[in-house]
């Protein structure tokens, strides 16, 4: 990566003709003529698309995979099971219905989700069931591998949106909140590392940059409540030299395109302005999109401030670009700067908050350690620009991992919040360019290793252990990568070994003398060979994926990645706070003597801790395919696939798929779950052997498998003691296809769902019982309550009534005696002397006769003897002097008419008759409850008055 004439046209796979050549394939081998099963296959083209499994493909052979993906490529299905793993063809445009949330719910609720259709959430969703446990919870790790272009970092993207939606679902408000906002910055977390470890490679707008591992932290309600990003070997070289036609990262494309014109007057940028190291800027992407950035920035807690500083420096690494030097007229002398980069210094200077001065003395000039003292030496016009790149790698870096820190600390939580992961592993696909160096060998390097996982994992393991179980079974040959990876890693002698050993000494490395070393070391090895009539040092090592070749020139410089100390304590001596604060650290590291860290051996020890993470998980692959290396959308080539099918070994997963069993349990597992089928079996025999407690515990198992299959008509018998295609049962295992797994599953739902009903009928019988007893008590006590209160009702009822009757007793003997001294002593009350009348009783016991001007008083009882000498009179009363006066109105006729009431005596003659005699007519009292409490004054039937005691009064004829 030393200059940009070097490398031309990305291919992953190494050049067509190269790859076709290594693995046996080629255009004509594509069209030659097959065997009569194979073109019996492939006759019927009208059905190939709907092979969703290329397991079902009969025969399996390279020719038919690719005609089957080559069909449903074709009708738009992109996703397609190949056994144990996921292909995913990338079909190079937006497809935004194939990732609805509506499809995310179809494929997170269906009861079995292998029988979906494929699709890159059925990975997903595989492995959050296995997290909630359908057979223990384990943790997972989804690894995304494929060739750059192939659709990693689109298909990563997808699987963290879909747990995010997923996920977090929860009832209760509050915690529905912090899941909200875990979920943001999960999501929030993806834009800026895009943003700052992608760029827009020939083959890739969108080329991750990096590697990186994210695991989404799962409570033990299967909720995310967090996440953490470990990443691996950023392309920092990127920063200061970019191929041809190929760009820088992408955030220095968003600031010139999105900042404001504040923004650009205070990185003192103008409209029109060119950087060395920002090529193809006229080049518009969707990436390029500043205001997601920010917006996510702000989401994760990157204040204002931090923002500021952040772009501050990133503007600097853009002037510091511009930065140029001429060549000394003497040796001794330092190099001067060219004329136009006095300014871009200065503002570069600015912009790190560091003096100008300073600045280009670091630049210019290094210092030697002579024992205790230091010599100052003048910089070659090379060696300034080597001092000028590293300063700006360096800064970017650690401003790379600042942020990655950052958000590890935003979206992270304590480890008590949380009891399992799934892990999404999204690294650099395999490259091999037509100038490769230690950046490439590092890629290549990861690559191998998971490959290698996958190989161990699946197409090795898995053969060996049916072997040791006891299974019939004849191995499947693979292509094993083993002698790649002890080429480059192994002991005690590897190209990183050598490296490193180089590396470390104090000397100025020699290309050719190292390329004779690692001849002289290495010659055993089949995976390395040399091109002898080659001018450039260099080495060929034949990966996997194809033989690459590696300059040797400046590898053993970049091993080192050595950073001068004055570069250093200038930035510490920064105005600028973060890159301050940054690089405080970097002090106490170099103190510590990890600065002699050499770039391999730290990659090599943080992909060795990736790789104890991912053999403690249960992994889940997806092939990410390439179809074209032109990016055009629907374009398959056969010839490119096919190689990329070759070198991850699709066929060989396919064939060991087929033939082999999936899922695998071990028997006291199977036992705890599965048990329960035969303690709810039909069959007396099954119970009678279950009861009789067998020690064995494979034959409990055997005969567990034996009811199953008995009572499935659909599915084949257990015959001659040998088990049938779905099952076998291993020594320490029981080894499933996903169809007996399924059949199992159901059978074990079913019972628990009648254990279930049973349980409801039980508890519902309880809960009426109990409801019937408490509404019979309830209607005993209301009965008791009710005739207690009707008891006391009475009780105070008949008292009432004897007081109203003693009350109204009185009253009757009262008018009686009166009525009786009428009689008897009239004469005496006539002459007696009245006493003198007060005003209450004048006012109360008066009436108006219409013959006498003034009111009469009217004293004592014989009002008949008062009212004898008019016929008719006018009677004005009072409320108050009514209810006083009742008993002597009673034995008056009173007409009513118009609220006015007409007396009239009830004598037979003019002259004086006993009030007692017997009248022409009667008076009748209607009472209500108790007499004489109220009265109404207008007697009238039709008023509808309730709630009085009324005395009404009557002329009856």
């Amino acid at each position: 990566m030393n200059s940009a004439d070097h490398r031309g046209n990305r291919n992953g796979m190494g050049t067509v003709q190269e790859t076709s050549k290594r693995i046996g394939f080629s255009s004509q081998f594509l069209n030659e003529s097959l065997d009569e099963d194979v073109q019996f296959f492939l006759t019927e083209e009208g059905k190939l698309h709907t092979y969703d499994d290329l397991t079902k493909v009969n025969p399996v052979t390279p020719s038919t995979v690719l005609k089957c993906l080559q069909a449903r490529y074709s009708a738009k299905l992109f996703y397609t099971h190949a056994g144990c793993t996921l292909v995913a063809l990338n079909p190079f445009q937006s497809i935004p219905y194939l990732y609805s949330l509506d499809v995310m719910e179809e494929y997170h609720c269906t009861p079995q989700f292998h029988e979906s259709k494929p699709h890159i959430f059925i990975v997903a969703e595989e492995a959050y069931r296995n997290v909630k446990g359908q057979l223990e919870p384990v943790n997972q790790s989804l690894v995304v591998s494929g060739e750059s272009g192939a659709g990693k970092t689109w298909s990563s993207r997808c699987l963290m949106k879909y747990y995010a939606t997923v996920a977090t679902s929860s009832s209760v408000a509050t915690s529905q909140n912090t899941v909200e906002r875990i979920e943001g910055r999960v999501l929030d977390s993806n834009p800026i590392m895009e943003a700052f470890g992608n760029a827009c490679t020939l083959r890739n707008n969108n080329s991750s940059r990096f590697g990186k591992y994210i695991q989404l932290q799962l409570d033990r309600c299967h909720l995310l409540v967090g996440a953490s990003v470990q990443t691996y070997l950023l392309e920092k070289t990127r920063v200061a030299f970019q191929p041809t036609g190929e760009r820088n990262f992408h955030i220095f494309y968003q600031m010139m395109k999105g900042s404001s014109t504040e923004q650009k007057k205070e990185w003192n940028v103008f409209d029109g302005q060119s950087f060395v190291w920002l090529p193809n800027a006229n080049k518009t992407l969707e990436e390029d999109c500043f205001d997601e950035t920010l917006g996510a920035m702000g989401h994760l807690g990157i204040n204002t401030e931090q923002q500021r500083d952040i772009f501050r420096i990133l503007a600097g690494i853009l002037h510091l670009g511009n930065v140029g030097f001429s060549s000394p007229s003497e040796d001794s002398q330092t190099c001067d700067l060219e004329e136009h980069s006095k300014e871009y210094l200065q503002n570069a200077a600015e912009l790190l908050g560091v003096a100008a001065e300073e600045l280009e003395n670091c630049l210019r000039v290094r210092t030697l350690k002579a024992g205790n003292q230091s010599v100052l030496k003048p910089c070659s016009r090379t060696e300034c620009f080597v001092r000028r790149d590293c300063l700006a790698k360096v800064i970017y870096a650690e401003i790379f991992e600042w942020l990655v820190s950052f958000i590890n600390t935003s979206i992270c939580t304590n480890s008590s919040a949380w009891t399992n992961f799934i892990g999404i592993l999204d690294v650099y696909g395999f490259e091999c360019f037509q100038t490769n160096n230690l950046e490439q060998l590092c890629i290549n390097y990861a690559n191998e290793k998971l490959q290698q996982h996958f190989v161990s994992h699946y197409l090795k393991a898995q053969q060996e252990e049916y072997v040791s179980e006891g299974l019939e079974w004849s191995f499947v040959k693979y292509q094993d990568n083993q002698g790649c990876l002890n080429l480059i890693e192994g002991a005690p002698m590897s190209v990183f070994s050598l490296l490193n050993e180089e590396s470390r000494l104090n000397r100025t490395s020699d290309a050719q003398m190292f390329r004779v070393r690692l001849e002289k070391e290495l010659s055993d090895n089949g995976s390395i060979s040399w091109d002898r009539f080659s001018q450039e040092p260099h080495f060929t090592v034949a990966h996997y994926a194809g033989n690459v070749n590696y300059q040797i020139q400046g590898m053993v410089e970049k091993n080192k990645d050595p950073v001068p100390q004055e570069l250093i304590n200038m930035l510490q001596k920064s105005n600028n706070n973060l890159l301050q604060k940054i690089f405080a650290k970097i002090e106490e590291q170099t103190t510590k003597g990890l600065n002699k860290v050499t770039v391999v051996s730290k990659f090599k020890n943080s992909l060795e801790n990736l790789m104890r993470i991912l053999h403690s998980t249960t992994p889940h692959y997806t092939r990410c395919i390439k179809p074209n290396q032109d990016c055009k959308p629907l374009t398959f080539k056969k010839e490119e696939v096919i190689m990329q099918l070759e070198a991850c070994g699709i066929v060989e997963t396919i064939h060991i798929s087929a033939a082999g069993f999936p899922i695998r349990i071990p028997l006291e597992n199977f036992i705890l779950r599965y048990g329960l089928i035969i303690k709810y079996s039909k069959l007396k025999s099954a119970h009678n052997c279950w009861d009789s407690g067998i020690v064995n515990v494979k034959k409990h198992v055997e005969m567990l498998l034996t009811v199953v299959l008995e009572q499935d008509d659909s599915s084949p018998q257990f015959k001659d003691g040998k088990w049938t295609s779905l099952v076998h049962c291993g020594m320490t295992k029981v080894f499933l296809t996903q169809s007996m797994l399924d059949l199992l599953e159901n059978r074990r739902k079913r019972i628990l769902s009648q254990c279930a009903f049973t349980i409801q009928c039980c508890w519902l019988r309880h809960q009426l019982r109990k409801r019937i007893a408490r509404r019979q008590s309830a209607t005993l006590i209301q009965a008791v309550v009710r005739s207690w209160l009707v008891r006391k009702q009475v009780h105070q009822w008949n008292r009432a009534a004897a007081v109203i009757q003693k009350t109204w007793r009185k009253w009757r003997d009262l008018l009686k005696y009166l009525a009786d001294s009428e009689l008897d002593d009239a004469e005496d009350v006539a002459t007696d002397d009245l006493p003198a009348i007060t005003s209450i009783i004048r006012e109360r016991g008066s009436v108006v006769l219409s013959s006498i001007p003034e009111p009469v008083t009217v004293h004592g009882w014989p009002m008949g003897l008062a009212l004898a000498s008019a016929r008719s009179i006018n009677l004005s009363l009072t409320a108050t002097g009514f209810k006083k006066m009742v008993s002597l109105v009673a034995p008056l006729n009173m007409l009513s008419r118009r609220k006015e009431y007409k007396v009239e005596t009830n004598q037979c003659t003019k002259e004086l008759a006993s009030i007692r005699a017997q009248p022409k007519g009667s008076i009748k009292l209607h009472c209500q409850r108790s007499p004489l409490l109220y009265a109404d004054r207008y007697p009238d039937f039709q008023s509808g008055l309730t709630g009085f005691n009324e005395i009404l009064l009557e002329k009856t004829l």
